[in-house]
C-alpha cells in the first residue's frame, strides 16, 4: 500500500508539472504556445543514431543504447500514465499486458465532472485520460505499432516532439499531464535511447482518441 501511495503522489506531481506548464505557456490572449522552439539539429541526432552494420561491436553498442533507454523509461515513470491501470491484489497497478499502449480505444468515457475550485483536474480510473482547463487528454500509444503507435515515427520526430512540446515536433501541443518542462531536459542522446528501447517492446494496436477541447471553446472540424 505504501508503494501505491508513493506512486500516486508521483503521478499527481507529474500532472501538476504539466498543468503549470500549460498555464505558463499561454500568451496574453490565452492562445497555446507557438512552434518557435529551438530547432533540433539533425546532425546532433545523427551522432547518437544506432549503429546497424551488424558487427559484434555494433550489436553490443546497440544493446547498451537500448538498455539505457529502458532504464530511462522506467525511471521517468512512463508506465504510470501510458500503461492502463488495473486493480491488483494491492490496489491499482499497471496492466503490463497493455504496456505503454495508452488510453484504451475501447473504453468510452462519459463527460468529465465539472471543475470546482480548488479541484480542477480529474483522471480516469486507468490513469490514461485526464480532464482539466485544457480539455480532455488521452495518453498516447508508445508501442511500435505502425498504424496506431510510434512505429511510423522517426527518431528525429520523437526528439523534436519532446524538445518542442508539440506532436511530431510540429503539430498540436502535447497536453498535461505530460511533464514536458521536465522531459525536455533529457539530452538528445537520452531521447534517442528511449526511442530505441520503445522500438523493441511488443507492438499493440490501439488507436487512442484525439484530445477534446474545453467545453467552452468552439470545436473545429
Amino acid at each position: 500500500m505504501k508503494r501505491n501511495i508513493v506512486a500516486t503522489t508521483a503521478l499527481i506531481s507529474s500532472a501538476l508539472v504539466g498543468l503549470a506548464a500549460w498555464f505558463s505557456s499561454r500568451d496574453a490572449t490565452g492562445s497555446p504556445p507557438g512552434a518557435a522552439s529551438a530547432a533540433i539539429r539533425p546532425s546532433e541526432v545523427a551522432k547518437t543514431a544506432l549503429l546497424a552494420s551488424g558487427t559484434k561491436e555494433d550489436e553490443t553498442a546497440r544493446a547498451a543504447v537500448i538498455a539505457r533507454g529502458e532504464h530511462l523509461v522506467l525511471t521517468a515513470g512512463c508506465n504510470d500514465c501510458h500503461t492502463p491501470l488495473k486493480v491488483g491484489k494491492n490496489g491499482p497497478e499497471p496492466d503490463m499486458t497493455r504496456m505503454l499502449s495508452g488510453h484504451p480505444a475501447k473504453m468510452p468515457l462519459p463527460p468529465p465532472p465539472a471543475a470546482s475550485m480548488p479541484w480542477i483536474v480529474a483522471a480516469a480510473a486507468t490513469n490514461t485520460a485526464w480532464a482539466g482547463p485544457w480539455g480532455v487528454s488521452f495518453t498516447s500509444n508508445l508501442t511500435p505499432d505502425k498504424e496506431t503507435g510510434l512505429g511510423a515515427w522517426t527518431k528525429e520526430e520523437f526528439v523534436e516532439a519532446i524538445k518542442t512540446g508539440r506532436h511530431h515536433g510540429r503539430g498540436r501541443p502535447i497536453l498535461p499531464p505530460m511533464p514536458i518542462p521536465a522531459y525536455r531536459n533529457f539530452s538528445e542522446e537520452e531521447l534517442v535511447a528511449i526511442f530505441a528501447y520503445l522500438g523493441t517492446i511488443p507492438p499493440i494496436q490501439n488507436r487512442v482518441p484525439e484530445p477534446l477541447p474545453p467545453p467552452n471553446l468552439p470545436k473545429h472540424g
